[in-house]
């Protein structure tokens, strides 16, 4: 084997290659799987927190959430009922999201895939829509502690790219070019889920480091990194299986640290955020 990630030739026997893609196949697979269960942890609050709101109209009751930044504000009934869709939605593409990526639903019920990716795609975009709203209309970023504007910047980033790999996915599926249409879907899936990646990424570093430098500094990078981190190890996964042995064992072993780093967030978040406003 000669290809490598960068261009460096790098002898391997076939042996060596077959034990490479399976120990990166079985690392993507343990990211899905990890990610799919913390994401549906996220649908499983989202909807047994808002969900009773949302259906009575009670939205004083977010207000036990102390964390939330502009979420009830009695003088701004059309900013509660865009934050209460925007919630919807975030449920909606969470799970929606993540059941575009199975590939058992992609072979045997490839009707569902694909009304269920229509759906995704509009979400997708409404909801980005609703978060531009929120930040620089209601101004939630301003009116939180530390650096809005530069968070408020990276939401709009965000939902850019949104838009972008939203319309990218649809063209390519168009032209039905479906290995370019699940790159690019899959890009929009990491993008959508950066309010998710945020939440959980932040919460790992706080328990890992003991919360240096009080949390802050490291939020308004996070801010960027919640979604071009994903992207960029994406890309990496996407280089890795054409290149050699070593790169795919490389790519594999950070995967699965990336993944371990990603679960104990997921878990931290929902025993520590979550769960006191589900059961307390």
């Amino acid at each position: 084997m000669n290809k490598t990630l960068t261009g460096v030739a790098v002898a391997g026997g076939p042996g060596v290659e077959t034990a490479a893609r399976g120990a990166l196949k079985r690392a993507a697979a343990f990211w899905f799987l990890t990610a799919v269960a913390g994401q549906w942890l996220f649908v499983y609050y989202i909807a047994g927190f808002y969900g009773p709101t949302l259906v009575t109209g009670h939205f004083e009751n977010w207000s036990r959430n102390t964390r939330l930044i502009d979420g009830y504000i009695a003088s701004d009934p059309v900013g509660n009922l865009f934050f209460a869709a925007h919630v919807g939605l975030a449920a909606l593409l969470t799970f929606g999201g993540t059941l575009q990526l199975v590939p058992q639903i992609r072979k045997r019920a490839i009707a569902f895939h694909r009304w269920n990716g229509r759906v995704f795609l509009i979400v997708a975009i409404a909801a980005a829509i609703g978060g531009l709203y929120l930040q620089w209309v209601r101004g939630t970023a301003l009116h939180g502690k530390g650096t809005g504007a530069v968070e408020a910047a990276a939401t709009t980033l965000d939902a850019a790219l949104i838009f972008a790999f939203t319309g990218l996915a649809w063209r390519a599926a168009r032209r039905k070019d479906i290995a370019a249409h699940r790159r690019w879907a899959t890009r929009l899936f990491l993008v959508v889920n950066g309010v998710w990646f945020v939440r959980i990424g932040f919460r790992a570093w706080m328990l890992l480091t003991g919360g240096v430098f009080g949390g802050q500094p490291f939020f308004s990078f996070w801010s960027y990194g919640a979604y071009l981190l994903p992207l960029a190890v994406y890309e990496l996964y996407l280089r890795s299986q054409t290149a050699a042995a070593s790169a795919k064992f490389a790519i594999a072993a950070g995967l699965v640290v990336l993944t371990l780093i990603m679960g104990l967030g997921a878990v931290t978040t929902f025993v520590v955020a979550w769960r006191p406003l589900l059961f307390g």
